[in-house]
């Protein structure tokens, strides 16, 4: 692995790697620091047995979002591990440090910034992964289908397959995905560049101060999606919210609709962690078909 890790970094920047240390990640990869011998520093992320394209489209999704004038930081990618499966990627290491007063406002407006950049349609030109869950993009023109088709209704049907959704659960599932368009308000709303899983864990501020996004699950779609999820595991200070709407309003009622997003990411959870998420399953179908 040194070996190789060499040959991939010495054209880049004249040195090689000298040592590493293991970096807090998610439970989808295992995330580490290498000390080059120039004292610059890499992120790499590891998997040793990760879907075909994992790691090439988490690749393209950086690339994409880092499209964006005055969004949030995006880690560049270094280098991808050769073959026709990649187990790593290399990242741009950046510095993390703790938020100031101002971060959640700064952080507000550059995700609106990143919201701005639009798409003829909702979904994306690949699919991508939503942690280790194959997260389908197909284009759609309309946002509540999309929203049915690609994100509950395909999760849904995983759950199902698994044995992990309780028939009674997927009944109040079919009557909930035919009334979408009632339960969602997106007058107005065109399709948005989103991180796609903007949870606590994917953000930090920079050692400048600069809001910084990774991990991303790219695709175009309604942008509420992104900020219902920072609300779904903790939340961001009310200013955040604020000023946010105050940067790109949002359609009144976004409190009541933000659950239904965040259902999308709590049948994810059932997907890949089991049966623990099936009671916040249920509690979002019976809010809103119950």
């Amino acid at each position: 692995m040194k070996d190789e890790l060499n040959r991939l970094l010495e054209p880049l920047y004249g040195a090689k790697v000298e040592s590493s240390f293991a970096a807090s990640g998610g439970c989808i990869n295992q995330t580490q620091v290498l000390c080059l011998t120039n004292g610059k520093r890499v992120f790499m992320k590891q998997n040793s047995n990760p879907p075909t394209d994992f790691f090439l489209a988490e690749t393209k999704g950086l690339q994409l979002l880092a499209k964006t004038k005055n969004g949030p930081r995006i880690p560049k990618p270094v280098a991808i591990q050769s073959g026709s499966r990649p187990t790593f990627l290399l990242l741009e290491y950046i510095e993390n440090s703790s938020e100031d007063k101002e971060f959640p406002e700064r952080f507000a407006r550059s995700l609106a910034e990143l919201h701005r950049s639009s798409h003829e349609y909702f979904g994306l030109d690949h699919d991508n992964y939503i942690g280790s869950t194959p997260q389908k993009n197909t284009f759609e023109k309309d946002g509540i289908t999309f929203f049915r088709n690609q994100r509950i209704d395909f999760q849904r049907k995983l759950a199902r397959q698994s044995g992990l959704l309780p028939a009674a659960a997927d009944k109040k599932l079919d009557l909930l995905c035919d009334n979408l368009g009632s339960f969602l308000n997106i007058s107005g709303e065109i399709p948005a560049l989103v991180h796609g899983d903007l949870w606590s864990g994917n953000y930090f501020s920079d050692s400048a101060g600069r809001p910084c996004i990774f991990d991303p699950a790219v695709y175009y779609g309604l942008r509420e999606a992104d900020l219902a999820m920072t609300e779904l595991f903790g939340s961001l200070p009310q200013r955040f919210y604020d000023a946010y709407h105050e940067a790109f309003p949002l359609n009144p009622g976004y409190e009541e609709r933000k659950d239904l997003y965040n259902l999308y990411h709590l049948l994810n959870h059932l997907n890949l962690f089991g049966s623990s998420y099936l009671s916040s399953v249920q509690q979002v179908i019976q809010r809103y078909v119950g």
